[in-house]
């Protein structure tokens, strides 16, 4: 269940890097346009405000734990481009833990499913070794 929580949060997190991703490359591109970017962003959950961003040579990132740090945009590209492939990286490795995990389950089962039915095999050779005595004998 873990393992599933961590694929989901990943899954999530690598449209969002995506997203900024393309936000500062979208701001480099206007750099020295004079051209302003008008942009919706969530403030909160469900809650959303307007800006109106001109010429920038920065951004700001949120790195988590009411974390946010400014960064130049090669920096910031930089960063998001390493935490992209991080989360990429990370997903492989996971659902190959996971195929391992779902391997294993199903290894055990057919081994479960296998010693039940030796047991079953075993009680009715005993249960039959009794009476063929007794048949034998009258």
């Amino acid at each position: 269940m873990k393992l599933l929580a961590q694929q989901r949060e990943l899954q999530a997190k690598i449209p969002d890097i995506d997203k900024c991703l393309e936000v500062v490359a979208t701001l480099q591109a206007r750099k020295g346009t004079g051209e302003a970017l008008l942009a919706d962003f969530e403030v909160s959950e469900g809650i959303y405000s307007r800006a109106c961003i001109e010429d920038t040579d920065s951004v700001c990132l949120w790195l988590g734990a009411n974390v946010m740090l400014e960064y130049s945009c090669e920096e910031a590209t930089t960063l998001l481009k390493n935490n992209l492939e991080n989360a990429k990286a990370s997903l492989e490795v996971l659902v190959a833990d996971l195929q391992f995990l779902r391997d294993q389950v199903t290894v055990t089962q057919v081994t479960i499913a296998r010693v039940y039915n030796w047991d079953v095999h075993q009680r009715r050779v005993k249960q039959a070794t009794p009476t063929a005595i007794a048949a034998a004998d009258s």
